[in-house]
This record gives C-alpha cells, structure tokens and sequence, in this order.
C-alpha cells in the first residue's frame, strides 16, 4: 500500500525538482544582476551617488538667481508664483550663473509655459486657477495682461 503511494507521487517530486530549479535560477541571475554595494544603506545603491556627481550641474538654484536678481525674486515672492523655482520656468541656469556675460538665458515663449500649469482641466483641483486659454486670451500673449512674477491682474 505504501508503494502505491510513492509510485502516485512522481508528480509531486517532479514540481518540487521543478520549483527548486527556478529558485536557483533567479537566485544566479540576481546575484549576476544585482552589484555587491546594493543593500548596504537599505534599500540603496551606494555606487548611485558616484555615478550622478559624474554629471555636469545644470541647475544655479534660488539662492543663485537671488544674488543678481533681487527685484524680480521681491516681485515673485508678493505674488501667488512665491513657491516657484526660477528655474521652473526659465530652465537649468547654471551656466548663466556661473559667468553671466557668456551665457544668456533666453526668455521662455510664455503662453506655452503659463497654459503648462494653467489650462483648464477637470483633473486639476477646483481652488488651482484655471483659465481656457483660447476663450481667455482670444489668442493674445498671456504677459500683454499679466505679469509673470506677479500675475495677478
């Protein structure tokens, strides 16, 4: 009766030989994949921070735009944009800053950057301000009527 049973459970053994496998496969190819170094500070790839100090900074950051333009960071900060970057709209500065007669920003095209945050949509909450821009402006700049750093009319 015995052998009976061990003769029914080849299928059994043939699923444990067959999961055992697969274990060992992932567990080789994780350890080919994965470097030595991950895991170390939790769940991190210490090797992440050499690897992005490799590349060139491209953003000044507000205290840098601040320095040269005290005027424009004031009339910001009065108005409802006093939680956006500089660099939100008028991109990676660093060059600029770095040597400002040899790198000059370009003025961004500025109906596209507002309609970026602003454009009506049912998605954005209720309290965000929302415009149709083709209805709003009739298809004029958006700075003919709003300062951009203070856009409040």
């Amino acid at each position: 009766m015995w052998k009976d049973r061990l003769r029914d459970s080849g299928h059994l053994v043939r699923l444990l030989l067959l999961v055992a496998v697969a274990v060992s496969l992932f567990l080789v190819v994780r350890a080919a994949v994965i470097p030595d170094s991950f895991g170390q500070y939790g769940h991190y790839r210490p090797g992440a921070l050499a690897d992005n100090q490799k590349h060139p900074l491209i953003h000044a950051g507000q205290a840098e735009c601040t320095l040269c333009h005290e005027d424009e960071v004031k009339a910001r900060n009065a108005g409802k944009h006093s939680g956006v970057a500089c660099e939100a709209c008028h991109g990676p500065l660093a060059a600029h800053a770095a040597d400002p007669d040899a790198h000059k920003p370009v003025l961004p095209a500025v109906t596209p950057l507002c309609t970026n945050c602003h454009e009506k949509d049912a998605a954005k909450p209720k309290w965000f301000p929302q415009v149709a821009s083709k209805q709003h402006s009739e298809g004029m700049d958006c700075n003919s009527c709003h300062q951009p750093h203070q856009p409040k009319l």
